[in-house]
Order: structure tokens, then sequence, then C-alpha cells
């Protein structure tokens, strides 16, 4: 049953997601979300502390929290504790874990960082140094996701199947999710990149775009280092 839950909360959040993207893609909530005022390289901040875009990432990022939980404690409890444990449920054989899984974590890390200070560079006013960063981040996000798919491979090679067990199923299932949330992170980011490439395009018009990005990169690698951690340690 918990399963079937899991499978409903990533349902919901999928829809969330879908929202989240075509809201972060209208250029209204930056444009009237921030105000420009002599002062620095961006100008100071508006009136609008907290423009609709960010209330909706901080929404999504509470729904997609909920609904790893979700799928952590079903991995648990399907791995022999509680209520798994009290029916002698003890199928559950470990899958060894693709080296090329710490490659794809540094990758991750590596695209936090670029993230944060393609951040730190708009705000300082240095288009040339946001773009390249932000360029960056996104290079290793997409690094990351072929090192999973890899890990993929090598599984299937070694005989560790989608239907091998129920550890090998929560491991594909694990690494799918979240590969799919930084695949719509990467969507949001290209439309960013693209604006930020066009000379027309003022730097405060994607300041908003681009720290929301961050969080969200930084976001996504909480949540696999978290994951990482359970898949090593089970």
């Amino acid at each position: 049953m918990n399963l079937w839950v899991a499978c409903a909360g990533l349902l919901c959040g999928l829809v969330v997601w879908a929202l989240l993207v075509r809201k972060l893609s209208v250029r209204t909530w930056e444009q009237h979300g921030v105000a420009e005022a002599p002062g620095g390289p961006l100008g100071d901040v508006g009136a609008l502390s907290q423009p609709p875009a960010r209330i909706g990432l901080w929404v999504f990022l509470a729904v997609v929290t909920s609904l790893f939980a979700l799928f952590i404690a079903a991995y648990f409890m399907r791995m022999g504790h509680g209520h798994a444990a009290m029916h002698g449920i003890t199928d559950w054989h470990p899958v060894p874990k693709p080296e090329v899984l710490w490659l794809n974590t540094a990758s991750l890390i590596l695209g936090s960082v670029a993230m944060q200070l393609a951040r730190r560079a708009l705000h300082s006013g240095h288009r040339a140094g946001a773009s390249r960063w932000l360029g960056a981040g996104g290079a290793f996000a997409i690094l990351f996701l072929f090192g999973q798919l890899l890990a993929w491979q090598q599984l299937r090679s070694a005989g560790y199947a989608l239907g091998s067990g129920p550890a090998g199923a929560f491991f594909y299932v694990l690494t799918a999710v979240h590969g799919l949330h930084l695949a719509g992170g990467l969507a949001v980011w290209g439309r960013t990149v693209a604006r930020l490439s066009r000379r027309a395009t003022e730097l405060i018009d994607v300041r908003l775009a681009i720290e929301l990005c961050t969080v969200y990169w930084h976001y996504l690698l909480l949540v696999w280092l978290v994951l990482f951690v359970l898949l090593l340690s089970t």
C-alpha cells in the first residue's frame, strides 16, 4: 500500500512540476516583480520582495520533499522493516552500486557550485561570468544524467534489470524520479541561457530566473546526497 501512495505522490509531483515550469517560462513575473533603480550594477530590488515564482518554487519543493519522503519510507518498509518484517518478507537482496555513481555525485556538486558562482557574478554585474558559470552548471547536470544512464547500463549488464528484485526496482525508481526532476530544471535553465545570450536582455531581467535555478540545483544536490547515502548504506 505504501508503494501505491508513493506512486500517487509522484503523479501529484509531476503535475505541480509541469505547472511550475509553465510559470517560470513566463517573463511577466520578472518584469513586474523587480524594479530597477540606480545605485548598483543591477539596481536595487523593488518593492515586491516575494515574487509569485519564488513562492511557487518553495511550494513545489515542499511537494517534492514529501514525495521523496514517501519513497524512502516505502524503501525501508520493503527492505524488511516494520510491516514487511511482521509478514516475514525476506526477498530483499542488495544490488551492487556502480562506481560511476561517485563521479555522478561529483558532477552534481560541481554543477551546484557553478550555479552559485553564476548567481554571484550576476549580482556583481559581470554578464560574461554569469553566462559562463550558468552554462557550466547546466553542462555538469547533463553530465550527471548521462552518468546515471551509464549506471543503469552497468547494472543491467551485471544481471540486475528492473524486474530482478525489489532492491533493483527501487534503485531504478529513485534514480529515475530524481533524474526527471533534474531534467525539468534543465528545461528552465535552457530558457534562461537563451535569454541571457541575447544582448537586448538586461541582467535584471534574468536575475530571478538564475536565483531560482540555483536554489533548485542546490535542492536536487541535497536530495541526491540523501539518496546516495541511503543506497550505499543498504
